[in-house]
């Protein structure tokens, strides 16, 4: 775990807002401010998915640099608080994970529940609301919204066989063209809406993408396949010319509200 005397809750990874694109990372690392210690937690669970989405930080960093586009990147743990979930999702702050009792969250007054939503949650979605809107901006229509996270090879004694999946709700525009071009490499096992279904009310899709009508997806990789850095340079490598392709359809940079399987907006 890195700690600070300054915690900054989020990273910006610049590049060319014109382009139109903007990926985020709400999983990216592990890190806790100091004041938070462990959360009552020995150093080996932080090594787990539980603390973080191991391999997307690279994936993430890597693939902006080649797609030449911003990212944003949580830079708390989500034991810490999920910021891919609702301000009023259960599973927010986390008192139990994967079988592991966090000490830290159990029990949680409710003036330190708001205390983690103003210091790390909020800023963190305030600044994929400035991003998205400059991308907007600088480009001249609609932002195209990537989303990556990873999943682990097995999850309650059942082995996952995707190698990556694709998680939408109603919007395929993106979902569609990435789960064909991806499953064009017969390798590949591709999930589509696997291992998890793509329509959370209130996560950041739902929040910054679905909402807004812009086109987008959430990507998950295997943890296994970019737990080191070749593999994440690949997995960079592998959607980095199927983001651009997709990039350049005459639909994506238009707003389209298609409504959650949630339920109305």
């Amino acid at each position: 775990m890195t700690r600070s005397t300054v915690f900054a809750p989020f990273d910006i990874v610049e590049g060319d807002r014109r382009r139109g694109i903007v990926l985020l990372a709400d999983h990216a690392r592990r890190d806790l401010p100091e004041e938070y210690g462990s959360l009552g937690l020995p150093a080996a669970e932080f090594d787990r998915h539980i603390a973080y989405d191991i391999g997307v930080e690279t994936v993430t960093r890597e693939l902006a640099a080649m797609l030449g586009v911003p990212a944003v990147v949580a830079n708390f743990s989500r034991l810490l608080i999920d910021a891919n979930r609702g301000e009023d999702d259960p599973t927010l702050i986390r008192q139990l994970y994967d079988g592991t009792i966090v000490p830290g969250n159990y029990p949680i007054a409710s003036e330190e529940r708001e205390k983690r939503l103003d210091r790390f949650y909020r800023p963190y979605h305030d600044a994929v609301d400035a991003m998205i809107a400059s991308v907007a901006h600088a480009s001249g229509h609609a932002p195209f919204i990537l989303s990556v996270h990873s999943f682990t090879p097995v999850m309650q004694g059942f082995v996952r066989p995707w190698h990556v999946g694709i998680l939408w709700d109603l919007d395929d525009r993106v979902a569609r063209p990435l789960i064909d071009m991806l499953a064009a490499d017969k390798n590949l096992v591709v999930g589509d809406n696997e291992p998890y279904d793509g329509a959370l009310r209130g996560d950041t899709m739902f929040r910054h993408a679905i909402v807004n009508g812009f086109a987008h997806a959430l990507v998950e990789i295997r943890q296994d396949l970019i737990a080191d850095r070749k593999g994440a340079l690949d997995w960079a490598e592998r959607l980095e010319p199927i983001v651009d392709a997709i990039n350049h359809r005459p639909d994506i940079h238009v707003v389209k509200i298609f409504g959650s399987r949630t339920g109305p907006l």
